[in-house]
């Protein structure tokens, strides 16, 4: 079984857990998922059963879309409502303001990566040094903001629908936006909408899967948005045996027989005129 399962992940597990389900329902070890959600988010999950597995790189580089509600004045540790409140203050911000300053960060700009998470510096997680009670300076990097549409505003309470690079922490972006206005803000609610083409209108439930109510997407299914070629005997002896090829491409071009993947090639670094094996399916 090779493919990908998209599960709507519910609040209050982690993808682990997701991940831990589906290892005990279909009966395999080799499951892993693309883009951690944090157990209070819901929503897109991408698991790659398989040698899938292998394509993840690909999956957890594509945009990703968020539906995410903030609150205006209180600001938590962990910079979401799941933390311990550091500041709470009254505010009083117009409605014209807050799409200025939502409008302004539809860019690209240098986040910093919230203290609570999984990034390692120093080859100590920041979670670590949180718990800790350690300091450390922590790192940027550059995200990039596609898109934020207001969906409502009510009193202190806003919510947004924002399409992001690989790399965005919604935290951070609602911390950032607070800061914008003069004042503080954290995360409350967070729904995974997309991740690459996969949708939350396709997306199944862990009881779906048990049940048998599920879709496996194929290899072929999920590189649809790559260059697919189907190849003669000659040629599928040379991919099979790992051949480096005479080939220019722009990243990646998956081989097929007969709509069955072979393998997925990638530009050699060596040589731009040459591709080489990225992942074995055969």
């Amino acid at each position: 079984m090779n493919g990908a399962i998209v599960i709507n992940k519910p609040v209050g597990i982690t993808s682990r857990d997701v991940v831990n389900r589906l290892n005990q329902i279909l009966e395999t070890k080799e499951i892993g998922h693309t883009g951690t959600l944090d157990p209070m988010a819901t929503g897109v999950l991408v698991c790659l059963v398989g040698k899938a597995t292998k394509l993840s790189n690909i999956l957890t580089s594509q945009n990703k879309e968020y539906i995410a509600t903030f609150k205006l004045g209180i600001l938590t540790d962990t910079l979401d409502i799941t933390g311990k409140i550091i500041t709470n203050k009254k505010v009083s911000i117009k409605e014209s303001e807050i799409k200025k300053i939502l409008k302004s960060y539809i860019k690209t700009y240098n986040q910093e990566v919230p203290i609570y998470s999984a990034v390692k510096v120093d080859g100590k997680k920041l979670y670590e040094y949180a718990r800790n009670n350690e300091e450390v300076e922590l790192p940027k990097r550059d995200v990039t903001i596609y898109d934020i549409e207001l969906l409502s505003i009510k009193d202190d309470i806003i919510k947004i629908k924002t399409k992001v690079s690989k790399g965005t922490y919604i935290r951070s972006l609602v911390r950032d936006i607070g800061a914008s206005l003069g004042t503080v803000a954290t995360l409350t609610e967070l729904e995974r909408t997309s991740l690459g083409s996969f949708n939350i209108e396709n997306a199944a439930s862990l009881d779906d899967v048990l049940y048998n109510k599920h879709y496996l997407y194929s290899v072929v299914e999920i590189l649809k948005d790559y260059p697919q070629e189907e190849i003669d005997p000659e040629m599928l002896y040379k991919v099979k045996n790992g051949q480096i090829l005479d080939r220019e491409i722009k990243d990646y071009i998956l081989f097929v027989v007969g709509n069955k993947e072979i393998a997925l090639y990638q530009k050699y670094d060596k040589d731009p005129e040459k591709i080489k094996p990225a992942v074995m399916f055969y």
